[in-house]
Formats: structure tokens, C-alpha cells, sequence
């Protein structure tokens, strides 16, 4: 069932405890200040400093900010793609490299493809999937998946680092954002800021207030007000392997509609899924898992999927490596950000 999954973590690429708990308080409050992170850590603010932009610099951690889809009106599609075996990794790299997806990995035995569309029109979807895809060179099939509803992810933390006291992680803490169905129309100056946010989201309010062409109150004030109302939120994006995670797979269930919200509730409780969500196709349910190792991985199913009543077929799909994550590449274990879209 599983191939291997091992990712060699260098040395150099390891963190040690103060390091996972400032990952873990970035993922509370991305935009937190180096002194207010100081403050919780019990460290220097220099120390927060510098660890930081060691983490930052060698590719090791990136703060972004991402729109919540529901609420701007994207449409988010989850993407099966089939290869020639000699293919797939250069159909991965190409895919990559288009903005309007946000996740790509290698899957499988290496003849599969998964990935992430984040298209601002119905139309931009469609020319996505009706023309660009299907015209790639070497891809044999497609399978395209409307994302329904999200039971974790987004503006969700994952629960994998674990090393701030339950103290710490409240002092962080931000209010809940406003509950509030309707949409939210992004205007140009707040799409512009949100371009800058996406490759760096600790950006300083003069940067953003340049690029906005607004003042630098406004801009603090209108990126707050996004915060509050749910519009986007901060992820903090790290390879799994540097906290000792080496084993990632995509899990593709079976469940019937009437239990669909109670098993996505309850596999999105787990603390091996930052993801899953409903959605369209002969399996309702997909969520991506990261564990220890293949054993954990094992036991992760048998002992806790196989203790969630309603569901019936699960496929277990490895990663054997990312491509891209929240809109940046990895390369070599690194974090990088894309060339220019054309």
C-alpha cells in the first residue's frame, strides 16, 4: 500500500524546541510582534529576532496570508492528475509554476498528481480545466473535485508542534472572526495588499501602505478589519519532515451524505489531518494526513479512521514529495518563491 516516504532532513534543517514553540506561536498569531512573541516565549527580543529570520532566510518557515475562499468567492477545486511515469514530475514543476494553484505534490508511484486550483472567476476554472490541463503533453487523465466544505484547514492551526504551554497559547490568542455568510468583494488595494501578504505576511504597514497607495493607518486598519470578519487569515508553512513528520499521504473516503458532516467533523478533530473537506465526486471525503513514520501512519488508520463509524472505502494515496505549498515552491526541502506569473 505504501511506497516509501522517507525525506531526509539535514541537520542543518533541524529545530530545536525554542524553534517549534515560535512556529507554534505563529501559527496563533501570525502577525504577532517580536516583543509580544518575546513576551510569551520568555526570551529576548532579540533572540525571537534572530531565530526568526534564520527560519525565514533559509527557507525553513514562511508566514503567509491567505484569503478564506468561501468568503471571496473562490472556486476551489481539488485535482487528480494522471501521468507517464517519465512525466509526471515535469508536469508537477509546470504546474507549479501557475498562480492560480496553490498546492502540488507527487503522489502515488509517481504517475499522479495533486493539486490545489484557486480560480477568482467560474470562468478562470473552467479555461483551467476545459483547455489548459487537458493540453498538457503526457497527462492521461484528470479528475477534478469541487471543494464543498472544509471541515479543518484554512484559518484552522494544526495541532502537530505542541510545545507552548496552554498559557502561552491563550496569551496569543485572537478573538474569533465575526460569523457572516455573505460574501466579501475585495477591492484593488486590498488584492494588492494580499499579493505582497501571500509572500510575506509579517510585511511592515509602510510596505503595504506603498504598494496599496494608502495611508499607513488605513492600510493597518483595513487589513484588521479582514481579520475580524473572517476574510483572511495568517498560515504558517513549514515541511513536515523538519519536525520529524516523514510520512504524508492523501486518505480518500467513502461516506454516506447523512454522515458526511459527523465523519468530517471527526476526522478534522484529528491531530494527524491539517486538512479535509467535503467533496464533489465517488468519494465524498478527502483529508491529508502527516505522521511520524509508514508505522504511525499504520496505526493512525487501523486505530483511529477505523473507529470513526460511516465510512466505508478508504484509498490511501502517498505523497512522495511537495512541489509547491501555499503558493511557494520547495526545493529541496526548501521554501521559495515562484518566478513572476507571465
Amino acid at each position: 500500500m505504501m511506497e516509501t516516504m522517507q525525506q531526509s532532513t539535514h541537520p542543518e534543517t533541524e529545530l530545536d524546541e525554542l524553534d517549534r514553540a515560535l512556529v507554534q506561536a505563529l501559527t496563533i498569531d501570525g502577525r504577532a510582534s517580536f516583543s509580544r512573541l518575546a513576551e510569551v516565549l520568555e526570551v529576548s527580543d532579540q533572540t525571537v529576532v534572530r531565530r526568526y529570520r534564520r527560519l525565514r532566510s533559509t527557507g525553513l518557515v514562511r508566514v503567509v496570508a491567505l484569503p478564506v475562499g468561501s468568503r471571496v468567492g473562490l472556486f476551489e477545486s481539488w485535482l487528480r492528475v494522471q501521468c507517464a511515469p517519465d512525466a509526471a514530475l515535469p508536469v508537477a514543476e509546470a504546474l507549479a509554476r501557475r498562480p492560480d494553484i496553490a498546492w502540488v505534490t507527487l503522489n502515488s508511484g509517481g504517475t499522479e498528481i495533486h493539486c490545489m486550483t484557486r480560480a477568482r472567476t467560474r470562468k478562470d476554472r473552467d479555461v483551467l480545466l476545459l483547455d489548459k490541463l487537458p493540453r498538457t503533453r503526457r497527462v492521461t487523465g484528470i479528475s477534478a473535485h469541487t471543494v464543498l466544505r472544509k471541515f479543518f484547514g484554512g484559518p484552522d492551526a494544526w495541532a502537530g508542534l505542541g510545545v507552548l504551554r496552554p498559557d502561552q497559547a491563550q496569551a496569543l490568542a485572537r478573538p474569533p472572526a465575526a460569523a457572516r455568510p455573505e460574501r466579501y468583494a475585495l477591492d484593488e488595494a486590498e488584492l494588492a495588499m494580499l499579493a505582497v501578504l501571500g509572500q510575506d505576511g509579517r510585511a511592515g504597514y509602510p510596505e503595504l501602505a506603498r504598494i496599496c497607495g494608502l495611508s499607513e493607518s488605513t492600510a493597518r486598519r483595513r487589513l484588521e478589519r479582514m481579520r475580524d470578519l473572517g476574510v483572511v487569515f495568517f498560515d504558517v508553512e513549514i515541511i513536515p519532515a523538519h519536525l520529524g513528520y516523514e510520512a504524508e499521504a492523501t486518505l480518500v473516503l467513502s461516506v454516506p451524505p447523512a454522515r458526511l458532516a459527523e465523519v468530517g467533523a471527526a476526522i478534522g478533530g484529528h491531530p494527524e489531518v491539517p486538512f479535509a473537506a467535503a467533496v464533489t465526486g465517488a468519494a465524498s471525503l478527502m483529508a491529508v494526513v502527516v505522521c511520524r513514520d509508514t508505522d504511525a501512519l499504520y496505526t493512525y488508520l487501523t486505530e483511529r479512521i477505523g473507529a470513526v463509524p460511516g465510512i466505508g472505502q478508504v484509498e490511501v494515496i502517498p505523497t512522495l514529495r511537495n512541489v509547491k505549498r501555499a503558493g511557494m515552491l520547495v526545493e529541496d526541502g526548501r521554501l521559495v518563491d515562484p518566478p513572476p506569473a507571465p
